[in-house]
């Protein structure tokens, strides 16, 4: 099967925007974000220049993990709205140009969904095998590769039940790599075989409705005991192959971390992650980031390590840098507004698709210390009420405050989208102006080139160049609150397109950099 593939022509120019839905915009009163919430809110996102979405789950689930323990894969959950309600978000978004793909959660299911139930029944059913149970009750399957936990005791079936995450979701059984125990399924088995099919009917329902792809959970956690992840990315290569027979514009985009392996596996794109060895966190989320004005962050293993997955990945897909999202501390935990702005120069400038998390685009604050709700822990932090306005709860909800899924930021000087669009030097409308310049120039769109032009050891700044057949750009950041210099190899005269900060010059190769400064310059030779 080849791994040289097209991805589809929408994802050259696309800017993602992750929506989590039951804090987006509630506009019945009942203190939860719905689906005509974000209806009404699709000017906004147009607006900011995005022209894709991202929907965290909305089906039916008893939200002990935030609905990623879905009970009904093909319905939404009430509280969001109906089916009906889904299918007119995915027209009115496509009327506007604009894509939406949902979160697909192949790798488990909650206890509550009647595949489990049914396969709670100690007679053999259709569906026993749709789950990874043990022969015993006795007998765990926790340490296996892939398997986190385990859960028994709930029926009369003589077996433990692997989880896939929390205790409370089941794994879904797509058979072992290495059966080693009779209980141990081989990837071709009947029942794994019968979940791939079920999975498929699943995307094969949202996309016959309009959905343009998905996002997927914890993609590569579903073969077990596959320690090398092959028989993970041949069974990826099984859905590509029926996404590209049914539905050949429909994207997948793997929450995965490692590209070389996700993208052959068929993915359109993976995620550069929080967690992992992606060195991600280096430029936003350590004690002391790249984007951090006090000039102590490294850049260097970063760029190391992205560059060993780009040259590994080129043909083949494309690799996707977020803001944050609904596992991430916000943003604005370790950066201040200024320093949050140079940071989208590099994110929205970088190869791959952009995703942008709700409310970054303001600034909204990482509420720590906010009780734990739905199974969020500390990740409640980043899910808050999007703040709009100055009205009651932000203009999220005109519910009584204490009826609110999340409270919303204390803050009477949070931010909010009012203030954003009223201030021309807002992070809004930098990211608006960025956004606009990456659909202008070919070389910052997805599939342009990357080479890294300066990025040493503990030093500043940051430079590479993007290129696009004879076009090329260079883009120069410092982040820092001191004014440095480099030498670079990139040919004279260039044109400035977008400046910010202290002054920036580039004469014979030598590169001076003012305090907190960025440009894009292109080579007009």
């Amino acid at each position: 099967m080849t791994t040289e593939r097209k991805n589809p022509a929408w994802l050259e120019q696309a800017v993602f925007y992750e929506i989590y839905p039951q804090s987006y915009q509630d506009t019945n009163a009942d203190g939860i974000g719905d689906l005509q919430g974000i209806i009404d809110r699709l000017s906004y996102i147009q607006e900011l220049g995005c022209n894709a979405i991202w929907m965290n789950p909305c089906f039916v689930s008893p939200f002990y993990d935030a609905g990623y323990d879905i009970a009904d894969y093909k319905k939404v959950a009430p509280r969001y709205g109906t089916n009906a309600d889904l299918k007119r978000l995915f027209e009115e978004v496509h009327k506007r140009g604009m894509h939406l793909i949902l979160d697909l959660v192949p790798g488990h299911t909650s206890i509550e969904h009647p595949w489990f139930k049914e396969s709670l029944k100690p007679e053999h059913n259709v569906l026993s095998d749709r789950y990874i149970w043990t022969d015993s009750v006795w007998e765990d399957p926790k340490g296996v590769a892939n398997i986190t936990g385990s859960v028994s005791g709930l029926s009369d079936r003589d077996g433990a039940c692997a989880t896939n995450f929390y205790t409370i979701q089941p794994a879904l059984n797509y058979g072992f790599a290495n059966p080693t125990k009779p209980w141990m399924q081989g990837v071709n088995d009947e029942g794994p075989m019968a979940t791939r099919a079920a999975i498929k009917d699943i995307m094969r329902f949202w996309l016959e409705m309009g959905c343009d792809g998905f996002r997927v959970d914890m993609a590569h956690s579903l073969v077990k005991a596959d320690e090398d992840g092959q028989a993970t990315i041949a069974l990826w290569q099984d859905f590509r192959a029926f996404l590209d027979t049914e539905f050949p514009n429909a994207v997948i985009i793997s929450e995965w971390g490692q590209p070389d392996k996700s993208l052959l596996g068929g993915f359109h794109m993976d995620f550069l992650l929080h967690f992992g060895p992606s060195h991600y966190n280096d430029l936003f989320r350590v004690e002391e980031p790249f984007f951090s004005q006090r000039g102590k962050g490294d850049v260097s293993a970063f760029v190391k390590k992205y560059l060993d997955s780009y040259q590994k990945t080129q043909g083949k897909g494309l690799i996707c840098i977020p803001s944050g999202n609904h596992d991430m501390s916000r943003i604005s935990e370790r950066l201040n507004e200024e320093e949050i702005k140079l940071a989208f120069v590099f994110l929205l400038t970088m190869p791959g698709v952009p995703f942008i998390y709700y409310g970054d685009e303001i600034g909204m604050q990482h509420l720590a210390g906010t009780p734990s709700v739905e199974g969020g822990f500390e990740r409640t932090a980043s899910r808050s009420p999007m703040q709009w306005d100055h009205t009651v709860n932000a203009g999220f909800s005109s519910a009584d405050p204490e009826l609110l899924y999340i409270p919303i930021d204390p803050n009477p000087n949070r931010p909010t989208a009012e203030k954003a669009l009223q201030d021309s030097n807002s992070i809004y409308h930098e990211i608006q102006q960025l956004i606009a310049l990456r659909r202008a120039v070919p070389a910052l769109c997805s599939s342009g080139a990357i080479t890294f032009l300066y990025a040493e050891e503990n030093q500043y700044p940051l430079v590479y160049r993007r290129t696009k057949g004879t076009e090329e750009i260079v883009i120069a950041l410092n982040p820092s609150g001191n004014a440095v210099s480099c030498k670079i190899d990139s040919a004279d005269p260039m044109e400035t397109l977008y400046q910010r900060g202290g002054a920036v010059t580039l004469q014979n190769g030598q590169l001076e950099m003012e305090a907190a400064s960025a440009v894009i310059l292109r080579i007009t030779k």
